[in-house]
């Protein structure tokens, strides 16, 4: 599975989607222009000691996203969009794409996709969620939908260590 962050602007945001990464296997690619330095250290700060579990790619924009990958299902998330997340039917290698924080996905993108666009439910008058909580919960949703088959059936503190992970 792969996140897809289109021009990310909260370095604070992207470190920890990036912990989120790390934690099950999904892959990391950020669209410039970006908000930040990859060398960032709130963005390291949030991701802590997990960068060397993630795998990022960096693209020049979306479009070469959609290139490299042509058979990957995208899912394109965004509050003005027609049905919940948990409505999709996610597969392993899919795409999530989410927009940057003041914009969320460009207009253009999301209307030559809107099938796929998907939204998290939320009470009527409330704006959005943080990124980073956006991207948690429809990433566990898509793992939910796979059985959790890339990731640990028994969590850290099941077998005596430390761990916080809910």
């Amino acid at each position: 599975m792969h996140i897809v962050l289109i021009e990310p602007e909260i370095p604070g945001n992207t470190g920890n989607i990036a912990r989120l990464c790390a934690a099950t296997g999904v892959e990391l690619h950020l669209v410039k222009p970006l908000g930040f330095s990859i060398d960032d250290k709130h963005l390291k700060r949030a991701g802590l000691d997990y960068w060397n579990l993630v795998k990022v790619h960096v693209h020049e924009n979306f479009a070469e996203v959609l290139e490299k990958y042509p058979n990957n299902k995208f899912h394109y998330c965004s509050t003005k969009a027609p049905k919940a997340h948990s409505e999709a039917d996610f597969g392993m290698d899919d795409m999530l794409v989410f927009g940057k924080e003041t914009a969320g996905i460009p207009e253009d993108i999301l209307k030559a996709n809107w099938e796929a666009c998907i939204r998290i439910p939320m009470i009527e008058g409330a704006r959005s969620l943080n990124l980073s909580n956006s991207a948690a919960i429809v990433v566990y949703e898509a793992l939910r939908q796979q059985g959790y088959a890339s990731l640990q059936q028994e969590g850290p503190g099941l077998r005596g260590k430390q761990g916080h992970g809910c």
